[in-house]
């Protein structure tokens, strides 16, 4: 596809933003500080200028000489057009240090007064750009920044070759952007050095075409908007941008089923070679982007009889993707099929639907084409429509019945049974389900715009409050609305009451009267026949009762989980089988947690409820990190939060959850700005409930960070607010033992202690005894600063033998470890982190194992003899990149935070580290820093 020039993104976007890129952009930087030059490539739009201005932008001040060119189509024919732009202002700098031959050609070549060519001047010319170019470099570094290679005029493109071939170790660095269609890039490289790092850059997921278009202004479109931008625009960020600003620009969004408004300009970009093809050709080609899955077949059972020539002609083309097996009909960009189907007019796509909804196999696909081909009211269709949206919700995609519940609704008449609106609202339900929130609120309100039944009102809210999500408190006047809307129906204020209870316990802070309302909003429902609001409202009386520590917990969730069963509720993240994991979870029951959510999460997938599969991918990883099993549940976590922020649901928990995780098993500085984060977001959404939690997180990631103090404060406001809420099982969020660890290092034993003697009185009552052992590992503190040694020792031990028992890994090497410094602060002698450091690489605890890295340093006992006179000479003799690797080591990096400060990839730290210990005849980082205190190494 050919870009014009005025569709390059503005300058005026910031040049170090480069959204999306931090992959390949770290690695061109690298690339950069190294010295070497950097070809970047990628389809058109796709962003290489972007990040070309930025790298430029970073590496210009460290260069004395800047020569930039930037080539056009349209003016690729004129000789030496792009060398008179790299070297035309420099020409009178450089000219008196060529020999006289060369700068006869260059001068010629450069302004136009004579007729130099480069087969009359060929060699005089090429020696004349090299040592031009050797010429600057002598005075500084020079750095030559080509955008649009592909169309440089064959004659610079051909001296500047010669040039970057000869250059060596001479300072000129070029960085290079060329347009390319898959990986053919190699014959650009002849422009560049030898050793030039080719970088592609590929398409945007749909979380940075979210966060692109919000940053240039396109703020405010729903989710399932965004995600019907990014599938076009194939992740291409100019055109998810075009595409952005038709859609602001257009006062009426499209309705379902309806394309996303193509801009004239992209239509023009990407069709421009249909004119070369028959109408047959382009009418099937039409048919084919009104497809869902076009093939071969599909086209001639809907009439296409020349399916094959046609396709064929388009491939060769270049606006289909050739098959070398296989029948299907795949374009080349998702953008010329929306383009050629926004170009029709509308009769004629009527009629290829019409076409289709014959022709294809799948019965909710004929059933869509028949939607699209219809106009006007007909209960047929809409009752077709329904039937194809109960088999897609079937089928596990959500979404995909919103869309045909919306064309159901278009095509029911006003007097229909049931109702235009009624079908709105079910497939408000679907977008919910799908994690559209944006659409299922607007819908919704809709709805109330002009409903008048009771029962349609009051649906209608309820999609409105579950949008809301964990923001309750902005939704707070729907609550009397609904319940004037319920009147005295029982089924109806069975309804309300249930999200009476989330308010009272996300808003207040209010567990008993969340449980309250919970039991209130069961029973009303148990009356009106209503089993599947019965089920959701016991579902949260036993997770309430189970948080509160209260004795009805267990009866509550033997009610819930009684039979008859609704199948969604029953794995709903709401539903009785959560609340059953959090049961097992904080009753130590690992094992059985953990089958219990993996299977809640296939269940989920399977049946494309987002929301719950968000909020599953965290407790699964809530359960690793329970385990021990720190990297797993890292992974989980990131999972997690990546998908909550591309849906806008859940991030507060996700990251909060993902905070726990990055403490214990990757980056503390991330851990950290998580944690802020997940405190920051809960605080303005006034949720009493994850703001303890997200405090909670801040607290054990302070701890971790060495932060007593911070640690205190986390977690003394975490006690009032869990006082507050009437939360006293300490297995909700097991803080307890860290803030008395905390307290102990501040120096106040005596609060720790009754922290731990108010905390064991509830886990006795209730059975926890994973937080018993930790209370006790935590009470070895307290003893230990009371001088009791003996006492702490024997308690440490106990603590990690039973915490080893219980299937806690993380809490069992952390009792390890405490038991290994007590031991080391008792007197003068070698002491062993060898059981801490076992267990904490076991957990692949990082940052814990960071810690033991560095107590092991700080207790070893010194050799007197120097280090030998080659150990310090390698110190001093380590390559520049190597000693930044080496010091950051001594600081207690890992190999993670090391890469983001250095802007290198985790492999180069890596790869860098290796070289270190092979140079210095060591095996570990921390040899490094036993080697940079003067100890010896064993």
């Amino acid at each position: 596809m050919t870009v014009r020039r005025d569709f390059e993104e503005p300058a005026s976007g910031r040049p170090d933003l480069v959204i999306g890129r931090e992959e390949p952009f770290t690695a061109a930087r690298e690339q950069l500080g190294r010295g070497g030059s950097v070809l970047l490539h990628g389809p058109a739009g796709i962003g290489k200028s972007t990040v070309l201005r930025a790298l430029a932008a970073d590496y210009a001040e460290a260069a004395r000489t800047v020569l930039r060119c930037s080539a056009t189509e349209s003016e690729s024919h004129l000789p030496f057009l792009a060398l008179a732009d790299l070297l035309g202002l420099v020409l009178d700098q450089v000219s008196g240090k060529l020999p006289a031959a060369q700068r006869t050609a260059l001068e010629s070549a450069l302004t136009g007064r004579g007729e130099s060519t480069l087969q009359r001047d060929g060699l005089a010319l090429r020696l004349a750009v090299l040592s031009a170019l050797r010429a600057l470099a002598a005075e500084g570094p020079v750095l030559v920044v080509a955008d649009d290679v592909q169309w440089l005029d064959s004659a610079s493109s051909e001296l500047l070759g010669f040039a970057a071939r000869r250059l060596g170790d001479t300072p000129v660095t070029m960085l290079c952007a060329v347009r390319t269609e898959g990986q053919e890039y190699d014959r650009h490289l002849r422009t560049a050095p030898p050793d030039t790092l080719a970088v592609r850059l590929g398409p945007l997921s749909r979380a940075q075409v979210s966060a692109l278009l919000d940053h240039r202004g396109y703020t405010g479109l729903p989710r399932s908007t965004v995600r019907d931008i990014h599938r076009t625009s194939g992740g291409n960020p100019l055109f998810a941008l075009e595409l952005g600003r038709a859609l602001a620009e257009n006062p009426t969004p499209p309705r379902p089923g309806e394309p996303l408004p193509v801009p004239t300009s992209l239509r023009a970009l990407v069709l421009s070679r249909l004119e070369i093809l028959s109408g047959e050709a382009r009418h099937t080609l039409l048919v084919a982007s009104a497809g869902a899955r076009p093939t071969l077949s599909l086209l001639h059972a809907a009439g296409r009889e020349n399916a094959e020539a046609e396709t064929a002609r388009a491939a060769g083309l270049g606006l289909l993707m050739t098959e070398p097996e296989g029948s299907a009909v795949r374009f080349a960009h998702p953008l010329i099929s929306a383009a050629l189907y926004a170009e029709a007019p509308a009769h004629q796509r009527r009629a290829a639907h019409a076409a289709l909804s014959t022709a294809a196999s799948d019965p909710i696909e004929r059933a869509r084409h028949l939607a699209l081909a219809t106009t006007g009211t007909d209960p047929q269709v809409a009752a077709r429509l329904a039937g194809a949206a109960m088999l897609a919700r079937d089928r596990g995609a959500p979404s995909v019945a919103a869309s045909l519940g919306l064309l159901a609704a278009r095509h029911a008449p006003a007097d229909s049974v049931p109702g235009p609106d009624e079908r709105r609202l079910q497939a408000a339900e679907d977008a919910i389900t799908a994690g559209e929130v944006d659409l299922a609120r607007d819908i919704a309100r809709e709805v109330l715009t002009r409903a008048t039944v009771p029962a349609e009102r009051v649906r209608a809210w309820m999609v409105v409050i579950e949008a809301a999500g964990q923001a309750l408190g902005e939704v707070d006047a729907v609550f009397p609305q609904a319940l004037a809307d319920a009147g005295d129906d029982p089924r109806l204020l069975a309804l309300v009451h249930y999200q009476l209870a989330w308010r009272a316990l996300v808003v207040e802070g209010d567990f008993a009267e969340g449980r309250e309302e919970a039991a209130h909003a069961a029973g009303l429902a148990a009356r009106a026949g209503d089993r599947r609001t019965e089920l959701l409202a016991l579902a949260f009386q036993a997770q309430a009762e189970t948080l509160m520590g209260h004795p009805d917990a267990p009866a509550t969730i033997k009610r819930a989980l009684k039979e008859p069963q609704d199948p969604q509720v029953a794995c709903h993240h709401n539903g009785a089988g959560s609340t059953r994991f959090r049961w097992l979870l904080m009753s130590d029951q690992l094992p059985e947690a953990r089958g219990t959510v993996t299977t809640l999460l296939r269940e989920v997938r399977r049946r494309g409820m987002v929301e719950s599969e968000v909020h599953f991918l965290r407790l699964l990883a809530e359960t690793e990190l329970r385990s021990g099993h720190c990297g797993r549940a890292l992974d989980l976590a990131r999972e997690s939060l990546g998908l909550a922020r591309d849906l806008g649901i859940g991030e507060v928990a996700s990251a909060m959850l993902a905070s726990l995780a990055e403490a214990s098993g990757g980056s503390v500085d991330q851990a950290l700005a998580l944690a802020r984060e997940a405190v920051r977001h809960a605080e303005e959404d006034g949720d009493q409930i994850y703001l303890s939690r997200a405090l909670a997180a801040l607290g054990y990631v302070r701890l971790v960070a060495g932060d007593a103090p911070g640690t205190v404060r986390s977690l003394r406001r975490v006690r009032e607010l869990e006082n507050g809420l009437g939360v006293t099982d300490p297995a909700r969020g097991r803080w307890h033992g860290d803030l008395a660890e905390a307290l102990v290092r501040v120096g106040a034993p005596a609060e720790a202690q009754d922290v731990i003697d108010v905390t064991r009185e509830q886990a006795l009552r209730l059975g926890r005894e994973s937080v018993l052992a930790v209370l006790d590992r935590a009470e070895a503190l307290v003893r230990a600063a009371g001088g009791d040694h003996d006492a702490a020792v024997a308690r440490l031990t106990s603590a990690q033998d039973r915490l080893g028992k219980l299937g806690y890994g993380l809490e069992e090497a952390r009792a390890a470890f405490e038991l290994a410094r007590l031991r080391a602060r008792r007197g003068p002698g070698p002491t062993s982190y060898d059981e801490a450091a076992r267990l904490m690489r076991r957990c692949r605890a990082l940052p814990w194992l960071r810690q033991v890295d560095a107590a092991v340093v700080a207790g070893a006992v010194p050799d007197r003899r120097p280090a030998p006179a080659d150990v310090r000479a390698a110190l001093e003799g380590l390559a520049s990149m190597e000693r930044q690797v080496a010091a950051l080591v001594m600081e207690g990096a890992t190999n993670r935070e090391i890469a983001g400060r250095l802007f290198i990839s985790v492999k180069t730290v890596e790869a860098t580290l290796t070289r270190v210990y092979r140079k210095l005849g060591i095996r570990s980082r921390v040899d490094i820093v036993r080697l940079a205190a003067g100890r010896h190494v064993t």
